[in-house]
C-alpha cells in the first residue's frame, strides 16, 4: 500500500470538499439575494408582475377605508395599505401614527387601464373623503391622514392637477381644495393585520367607519353628482 499517495489523496479529497461547500455557500447566498431582489421588484413595479397593469397612489385618511372602496372598483387588481411621502424608512404603523415621520397613511392601487382609467380612479378618489381638508380626515387628525395623489408620470401629474383645480373652480367645497400633489417616492407596506382590514375585523371596521362620519359626508356632498371634474387647460 502507499500510504504517501492515500494520505495526498485524502488531503486532495478533503481541499475539494470544502471548495465545493464554499461554492455551494455562495451560491445559495446568490440566489438568497436574487429572490430577494426581484421580490422587491414585483412589490414595488407591479408592472413587472402584471405587464398591462399600472399603479396610482392615493392618501385619503384613513387606508382602511380607501383600501376598501378602491377594492370595489372593476379593472383595479389589488390595493395595498401603506406608507408614503415621508423620511423614516420602514415605517412601522406607531411610527405614522405618532405624526413625527411626515409619511401619510397611503394605498397603493394596481389596475388595468383597458378596464379603468386613471381619470375613473381620481372621480373615485375625490367621491371617497374630503379633500378640502387640510388638517386631516375626518375624526383622524394631523398629516397622516391628510389628502394628497402621488403620481407615478407626467400623464398622472395633469390629469391630477386638473381634477383639483377644476374640483377647485366649481366652487362645490366652502374651502380650497387642500389634495397635494406630488411625485411619488418609496412606498412602505403597511403591517399585515392592516390589509384587508374590513374582512379581517369587520365589526371594528364599520363601527369605526360609521363614527368617522365619513359616508354621511360622502352621501351628503356626493349623492347624485356624477360630474367628472377635469380642466381642458
Amino acid at each position: 500500500m502507499d500510504t504517501g499517495f492515500s494520505i495526498g489523496h485524502k488531503k486532495a479529497l478533503n481541499l475539494r470538499h470544502k471548495k465545493n461547500m464554499k461554492n455551494n455557500q455562495k451560491n445559495t447566498l446568490s440566489r438568497i439575494a436574487l429572490l430577494g431582489l426581484v421580490s422587491f421588484m414585483l412589490t414595488n413595479s407591479p408592472a413587472l408582475a402584471e405587464p398591462n397593469h399600472r399603479t396610482a397612489y392615493f392618501a385619503g385618511g384613513c387606508f382602511w377605508c380607501t383600501e376598501t372602496d378602491f377594492e370595489k372598483i372593476d379593472g383595479v387588481s389589488e390595493v395595498i395599505s401603506g406608507f408614503m411621502g415621508g423620511e423614516k424608512a420602514n415605517p412601522s404603523y406607531i411610527d405614522v401614527a405618532s405624526g413625527r415621520t411626515q409619511h401619510r397613511e397611503t394605498v397603493k392601487v394596481v389596475f388595468d387601464p383597458a378596464r379603468v382609467s386613471y381619470q375613473q380612479l381620481l372621480s373615485a378618489f375625490w367621491r371617497m373623503h374630503d379633500p378640502s381638508d387640510a388638517t386631516g380626515s375626518f375624526v383622524d387628525r394631523g398629516r397622516q391622514y391628510s389628502s394628497a395623489i402621488y403620481y407615478v408620470d407626467a400623464e398622472q401629474r395633469r390629469l391630477a392637477e386638473g381634477g383639483a383645480k377644476a374640483l377647485d373652480a366649481s366652487g362645490k367645497f366652502d374651502t380650497p381644495i387642500a389634495t397635494s400633489i406630488e411625485p411619488a417616492s418609496e412606498f412602505y407596506v403597511a403591517e399585515a393585520y392592516h390589509q384587508d382590514y374590513y374582512l379581517k375585523s369587520p365589526l371594528k371596521y364599520k363601527y369605526y367607519r360609521y363614527r368617522s362620519g365619513r359616508d354621511q359626508f360622502i352621501e351628503a356632498m356626493w349623492a347624485g353628482d356624477n360630474t367628472v371634474y377635469q380642466s381642458t387647460q
